[in-house]
């Protein structure tokens, strides 16, 4: 969405210093509630519209006339629409701020109501059949409501400007559409009339330009096509006396369009980090994998709007700071290509998004100590108050500051990204992400956080759905006491853990350790700490002089302890590590606290032997063959009892 406190996260980003991470938390916050307001009386919509679910909205054609020194809009949206059941009368959302005077099918004129719902409900002569592909026109005009900030009249220098933004339920202030988060727009003409007299107007919008045609009476018309499914929301348009810049961007390259103002193409400054948007676009297509509207273009169009908006194929802007550009720009396969099924699930558009900004600052902007310091103080700003989830509840979805709250949607999502990319490893978590925007059935579609975890699964194997469970729908974070002592080429740790707030009870997680010998020589382990009052068992070759624990703040945590303990010992390591999962199991068993080849038994609950063998640390116990049912397991003088099922 529009991030106002990008443009000051840039600056702030700029300055000699990067130790300032309270005061960027703090203005992050109050920018973010300023461009919330403009949304705070929109939030009643909810995520669906009933009433629009029964039909397939596939293409619309917007044939409107505007004018940058007016507050007016007048034409019409001809919608092709497949109903999913037979219908007699059909619901498109509109503000009944705009009047709309005709509705035309098949060449006659339909009854119709504007509701005060938003809602414009169209009668029809007789049912249409279920997958039946239909079209009609609705004809409108009116001034769009200027307290919603979806159509902004505004001038840039002297010359007026009109700009769009729709996110989260701004598209019926502006147009007849269909604005729940299940259905796609197919595809999208924009035929935009606007005068060519005394200003040379210029209009930018999504997709790809088909033409521009000067038409007798002094006016120009405007023809932008997108063929890529699209949100309502995402659909946008800008125009003022633009600058167009064309050029390429991409290996191969594909087309970038840039439409900026007379006085941004006379900022160096700026024009150099325009430009810099090649790099972050050759960056992220290594780790995110090909940009996923590539036969139509990506550009920005600047805008009179705070911060920035991730309109489909082409950003609105209103500066130019890295950190703005490769956040919209991470957008187009977070948000665009995959779009959050529900504003409870907001996360998956901004989370990614300031992920983004992450790869951004570790792979171009930043240098190591630099980017340390920014994840401090995302930690910091995460863990700063004890609660809250990532996820919204539907309580919540009323409360435009809770969906886009600046904590929880943006720096926590974005941090659940980094610790996912922790655990699994950067090769596998960077094509986990590359598979997830990928799938048949998630690619230019609606997603939720199950998708995102079902698809995680089948990449990787691991099933998240607990850690889910405790770092997007649970809340808070944890807080660890780690000691730590070293007998011989043993390292022992005892790691206790609490919880910030009682919807969690424990956090699974592996932890990141950083070992230092007296003589400069460095360990890295991670422990997988899975209950409280865990203990550990490492072989270190080298004396040991200390621990570092979230060296480079793999995970969350607040105010977390390390010490040393003499009073640590070999046996309560071996004793409280050694154990046998998963329990029960179906073709596979575990051995954990074991770190090398011994013998095994195992036994039917009568006692009678079905099996010897030799366990090989880190590799499996085949069980596919044993019948359901108790067995014991004899392994290092110690038996275990586990169900086969």
């Amino acid at each position: 969405m529009k991030k106002i406190y990008l443009l000051m996260l840039g600056t702030l980003l700029s300055q000699p210093s990067y130790g300032q991470k309270h005061d960027q938390n703090i203005e992050k916050k109050g920018l973010v509630e300023k461009e919330m307001k403009s949304f705070v009386n929109k939030m009643t919509a909810g995520n669906v519209n009933p009433n629009t679910l029964n039909y397939d909205l596939q293409y619309q054609r917007m044939d409107i006339s505007l004018d940058p020194a007016v507050n007016f809009i007048s034409g019409s949206v001809t919608s092709h629409f497949r109903p999913t059941q037979s219908m007699g009368s059909i619901y498109f959302d509109l503000s009944n701020i705009l009047t709309v005077s005709q509705v035309q099918y098949h060449g006659t004129n339909l009854s119709f109501q504007q509701l005060p719902t938003k809602e414009v409900k169209i009668d029809f002569p007789a049912s249409i059949p279920a997958n039946t592909l239909d079209s009609l026109t609705i004809h409108y005009s009116g001034a769009p409501d200027p307290v919603y900030n979806t159509v902004m009249f505004g001038s840039q220098g002297s010359t007026p400007i009109v700009s769009t933004l729709s996110e989260p339920y701004g598209a019926q202030d502006w147009f007849p559409t269909k604005q729940s988060l299940n259905d796609k727009i197919e595809r999208f003409d924009f035929k935009i009339n606007t005068p060519n007299n005394p200003v040379n107007y210029n209009v930018a919008a999504n997709g790809k330009l088909m033409s521009e045609t000067n038409l007798p009476n002094g006016r120009k018309l405007t023809f932008w096509r997108t063929m890529y499914p699209t949100p309502a929301y995402l659909i946008a348009l800008g125009i003022t006396n633009y600058i167009k810049l064309n050029d390429t961007i991409g290996n191969p390259p594909f087309p970038f369009v840039n439409y900026i103002y007379p006085s941004t193409n006379s900022n160096a400054a700026s024009m150099s980090n325009i430009e810099w948007t090649k790099q972050i676009m050759n960056t992220f297509e290594t780790y995110f994998g090909a940009y996923p509207f590539r036969n139509e273009k990506y550009g920005h169009m600047e805008y009179i709007n705070g911060g920035g908006m991730e309109h489909q194929t082409m950003s609105s802007m209103s500066g130019w700071s890295k950190t703005l550009i490769a956040h919209e720009l991470a957008h187009q396969w977070f948000g665009d290509k995959v779009t959050c099924g529900a504003w409870n699930d907001i996360w998956l558009n901004e989370g990614f998004a300031t992920f983004g900004e992450h790869v951004a600052y570790e792979k171009l902007v930043m240098t190591n100590s630099e980017f340390m310091n920014y994840l401090s103080g995302q930690k910091d700003h995460i863990t700063s108050s004890i609660g809250g989830s990532t996820y919204v509840p539907d309580a919540w979805l009323s409360n435009v500051g809770r969906i886009f709250d600046g904590r929880l949607t943006y720096a926590k999502g974005g941090y659940v990204l980094r610790m996912l990319k922790w655990i699994l490893g950067d090769t596998v978590f960077y094509q986990a992400v590359k598979d997830y925007h990928a799938r048949p059935d998630l690619a230019y579609n609606y997603v939720r956080t199950a998708d995102f975890n079902a698809s995680l699964l089948q990449s990787t194997g691991k099933d998240f759905t607990e850690f889910f469970n405790d770092w997007i729908y649970g809340e808070g974070y944890p807080t660890y006491t780690i000691k730590w002592r070293q007998i011989g080429d043993q390292l022992i740790f005892n790691v206790n853990q609490g919880q910030s707030h009682p919807s969690v009870s424990f956090f699974e997680m592996p932890l990141p350790v950083k070992v230092n010998g007296t003589g400069g020589q460095t360990a890295y382990l991670m422990l997988n700490n899975t209950s409280d009052n865990q203990y550990f068992s490492e072989t270190v070759s080298f004396p040991v002089s200390s621990v570092q624990f979230n060296y480079e703040y793999q995970i969350l945590e607040r105010n977390s302890t390390v010490s040393q303990d003499n009073t640590l010992s070999v046996s309560s390591a071996e004793k409280e590590n050694f154990g046998l999962y998963p329990n029960p199991a179906k073709n596979e068993l575990y051995i954990k606290g074991v770190n090398r080849a011994v013998s095994y038994s195992i036994y039917a609950i009568d006692g009678k032997l079905v099996r010897r063998g030799m366990y090989q640390p880190e590799k499996s116990i085949n069980i596919a063959e044993l019948i359901p049912g108790a067995y014991i397991i004899t392994i290092n003088d110690q038996n275990i009892k586990f169900i086969k099922y």
